[in-house]
């Protein structure tokens, strides 16, 4: 979950700068991950529009707000300004104490799979993995969004937009 982005990251018309797509991608990169959902990605996928999706409320105190996360901070590709939340779905290592049947490529004959045994879970090694692929997407999204050829100028810029974000948030 990365927390305190702000709206407008990525991009709804162009396929290729789709926020959503960009973070599925790296995250699917790493070896072993089968599976990536944003936010209730796969719980939402089995509802009715009226329960999988968030909705919009105004109020003067807190501006333009949603009760609900279940898109994950992400919506037609572009951040909204919620915790962005990924989750991936790892296989299990491929090396087993009791090995599973195989075939001998030059023999073609039946074997067993050599028994080895390295790690017991590589969860932990991919989360790490999975957190930096993430930050690096999220890395390449800001810099898209505020230009800038130092950090001084980028901070000014990201400062400037959270303040116009504020300002829209509670006009209406």
């Amino acid at each position: 979950t990365a927390w305190g982005l702000p709206s407008g990251l990525g991009s709804y018309v162009h396929w290729d700068r789709r926020l959503d797509g960009r973070l599925a991608g790296a995250v699917m990169s790493i070896p072993g991950i089968k599976g990536v959902e944003i936010g209730q990605g796969f719980e939402v996928a089995q509802e009715r529009g009226s329960k999988a999706h968030d909705e919009i409320f105004y109020s003067s105190q807190a501006g333009i707000y949603r009760e609900t996360n279940r898109a994950g901070g992400l919506e037609g590709g572009v951040t909204n300004g919620q915790p962005l939340v990924v989750r991936a779905a790892m296989k299990p290592i491929p090396t087993l104490i009791n090995p599973l049947h195989s075939v001998d490529l030059e023999t073609r004959e039946a074997v067993f799979a050599a028994v080895e045994r390295a790690d017991v879970c590589a969860v932990p090694a991919a989360s790490v993995v999975g957190e930096a692929a993430v930050a690096f997407v999220l890395a390449q999204a800001v810099l898209e969004r505020f230009s800038g050829d130092t950090m001084e100028e980028l901070q000014k810029d990201w400062a400037d937009y959270h303040d116009y974000l504020r300002k829209v948030r509670h006009s209406y």
